[in-house]
């Protein structure tokens, strides 16, 4: 069984509809143009690995069917990735264990401050969470098989977020505006590449479409999926002028590593 990587959700920060019920130019017909805010999941045979806490986790496990969650990793410390964190309560209910979560330090202390009861026995609710550092390697053993989880900073506009590479195959980079030149070699030849598309104009702290288009022309992935889109970028429209190993990422699209 090889690993599978789901995309939980693809939308930007305030989803697609937004809360008023407006799809911009997307259309309300397509299933695919219903997108919630931007987390995903490494699932191998021993081990659920979520990445980000966003505001609709709960609804993104549910319809995902994912019964456990092990490990949590956040790409930055921004409302949209974080603020799902007290739905892992049900998994330490379950577990009675405190779930792992990896986070770069300015996310752990914004983690830390904001949702202090997750961490710290310090009410009558027990802690559920163990923060720990983020590493630029961690290796996990999934039965005869490892999982390794390499995070790499990228420019996220004013803020660093973390893009993460999973077992040297696909690479998750759900909210950036720049990869440095020196991190470029770890983002060559992928099988499948992640990475954030807000949308057509340029973005002072998100990629937009063309500068998608001409960084995989450097770092040729066999495909890359375009995630955190707003709601200008309706699916059909938009597969329809892409190459042919490019294609917007939908909710609950599941890809094999």
């Amino acid at each position: 069984m090889s690993l599978k990587f789901t995309i939980l959700g693809c939308g930007y920060s305030l989803g697609v509809p937004r809360i008023d019920g407006y799809f911009g130019s997307c259309d309300p017909m397509n299933k695919k143009n219903y997108r919630t805010r931007c987390s995903a999941i490494i699932t191998g045979k021993k081990n659920n690995i979520l990445i980000d806490t966003s505001p609709d986790i709960k609804t993104q496990l549910f319809k995902n069917k994912i019964k456990n969650i092990d490990k949590v990793f956040y790409t930055h410390e921004h409302a949209d990735q974080t603020h799902g964190i007290n739905d892992l309560r049900f998994f330490y209910l379950k577990n009675r264990r405190r779930i792992p979560v990896f986070a770069d330090k300015k996310t752990k202390k914004y983690l830390l401050s904001s949702f202090k009861y997750c961490f710290k026995n310090e009410s009558e609710y027990p802690p559920i969470l163990k923060i720990n550092n983020l590493k630029k390697i961690h290796v996990f053993n999934d039965f005869n098989k490892k999982i390794i989880v390499k995070s790499i900073p990228v420019q996220h506009g004013k803020i660093k977020s973390i893009s993460y590479i999973i077992n040297n195959k696909c690479a998750y980079a759900s909210d950036v505006s720049k990869i440095y030149k020196k991190d470029l070699k770890h983002f060559i030849n992928l099988k499948y590449f992640i990475v954030d598309c807000l949308r057509y104009e340029k973005h002072y702290s998100h990629f937009n479409l063309n500068e998608v288009l001409n960084l995989i022309k450097i770092i040729k992935p066999k495909k890359t999926l375009l995630t955190n889109l707003n709601n200008q970028m309706d699916y059909s429209k938009l597969k329809k002028t892409l190459p042919n190993n490019v294609m917007p990422a939908y909710d609950g699209l599941t890809l094999s590593i």
